[in-house]
């Protein structure tokens, strides 16, 4: 097999990240507009495993191309503590990003028509102004029952990322070289974990690509206050880059030095 060298692992990244958020952004649409059902057929968990077999997808699409980070949290985790290449850390978080910005292009497509009968909404990230925001986020949010500061938030992110990590190293020693093929499940399933146990606070970005790309393009849309304030800079983007080598410096600590030796 021919090895592309850094341009098949940037186009890999692009689209597994493009894949990642039409799935993963179109699920919160579908559960938002909620054109089919009443607002009783979706919830919540329908966003959680929306997303994480979005996640498995997008990781069986590039992972034998670029191992399939999708995730500037993965890419700056495994560059601190596993040898990957520092001169490919910018590059493949801009690919990252980009990716996600023509992902979110691709949602609006398909839900134009009930995005703009239902004013733009945000579909695209986490935060204030969410389809969610009176459940989650946004103005009178803390003072209601489920309500959550930024400053929560940006924990949640840290900690859920941090699981995300290492979930995905734990992952790859006990499964070593046989792991290839229930590695993008694995991956999907630990999305699904972190959204269901940890998701509330903050919508669980856990990924600043996920999270930065789609709202530039939502910003370019018409959706409004996306970038209101500094929410969008310190839960999404800061604590997960935070979280993403928390999670491997934590599991070094506590699990490398007493796996067992071949």
């Amino acid at each position: 097999m021919k090895n592309k060298g850094l341009t098949g692992e940037l186009m890999a990244e692009f689209f597994g990240t493009f894949l990642l958020i039409l799935g993963g952004d179109g699920v919160v649409a579908n559960v938002g507009l909620a054109p089919r059902l009443a607002s009783a057929g979706y919830d919540w968990n329908v966003i959680v495993w929306g997303w994480g077999l979005s996640v498995m997808v997008a990781v069986y699409v590039a992972g034998g191309v670029s191992g399939a980070h999708l995730n500037p949290a993965v890419t700056l985790a495994l560059a601190v503590k596993r040898d990957f290449p520092w001169a490919k850390v910018i590059p493949f978080i801009i690919i990252q990003v980009v990716g996600a910005f023509v992902g979110a292009a691709a949602v609006y497509l398909v839900y134009r028509d009930g995005l703009v009968s239902s004013g733009m909404p945000n579909v695209w990230c986490t935060g204030p102004g969410s389809v969610f925001a009176t459940t989650f986020w946004g103005a009178g949010a803390a003072e209601s029952a489920g309500g959550y500061s930024m400053l929560t938030a940006f924990f949640t992110e840290i900690f859920g990322t941090m699981v995300l990590l290492l979930g995905i190293v734990g992952w790859g020693d006990t499964a070593g070289d046989k792991g290839g093929f229930l590695g993008a499940f694995i991956v999907g399933m630990v999305v699904v974990m972190v959204g269901l146990t940890l998701g509330g606070p903050s919508g669980y970005a856990i990924n600043p690509a996920r999270d930065f790309g789609p709202r530039l393009f939502g910003t370019l849309a018409g959706t409004t206050g996306l970038f209101d304030g500094l929410y969008w800079l310190v839960a999404p983007i800061i604590g997960p880059l935070i979280g993403g080598p928390l999670g491997i410096i934590l599991y070094d600590v506590f699990i490398t030095p007493y796996l067992a030796k071949e």
